[in-house]
């Protein structure tokens, strides 16, 4: 078996006509990137819209994309601007509501966990969201870049614009601030 194709080679390959590269990219990608921008905006029909918009956005760069830093950068890159406008026009993201957040954000079938246990891990995400809320802006962006984009330091700063002791100084308040929180819940 050979190796697995780099995203930036099926970027490339996509750019050059082949729609299956598109398809790999979008496989590997589209659960975090919603998951991105679902916690960012703060509900499902902002995220939904969002995601579209980062995806056409890849679709419509096709044929200039070129190498510059990873994909993953570029298109949370992107992403992080199209938030920003979204924040621009709407205002701060409201309060996932609760069936959404569910229905969101489950990933695994709810008849194949024992009732005592999805009880605690609703209860469990619950505090976790409430908990990002409370973060400031930046720092949840920083800290859901990281965790759901598996972005390093360096990967972070080229999607975000800011320096690299920002981003540190942002996860870094980022972790503090939600063990303090979800310390106290305990």
């Amino acid at each position: 078996m050979g190796r697995q194709s780099s995203d930036e080679e099926l970027m490339l390959r996509y750019g050059d006509g082949d729609a299956v590269a598109f398809d790999a990219l979008y496989q590997r990608h589209r659960g975090p990137l919603y998951r991105f921008l679902l916690r960012q905006a703060g509900n499902a029909a902002a995220a939904e819209e969002l995601f579209q918009d980062v995806w056409m956005r890849v679709v419509n760069s096709r044929g200039r994309y070129e190498v510059r830093a990873k994909f993953t950068s570029w298109v949370y890159a992107i992403a992080h601007n199209r938030l920003m406008d979204f924040y621009r026009a709407n205002g701060r993201a409201t309060f996932l509501n609760q069936e959404e957040s569910e229905a969101a954000l489950e990933n695994t079938p709810a008849d194949e966990i024992p009732a005592d246990l999805r009880l605690e891990r609703k209860r469990a995400a619950e505090r976790l969201l409430a908990a990002l809320w409370e973060l400031p802006e930046a720092q949840r962006e920083a800290f859901l870049l990281q965790q759901e984009g598996e972005m390093s330091l360096e990967e972070i700063v080229v999607a975000t614009g800011v320096n690299r002791e920002t981003v540190k100084s942002r996860l870094r308040y980022a972790f503090a601030k939600l063990r303090a929180t979800l310390g106290k819940a305990s």
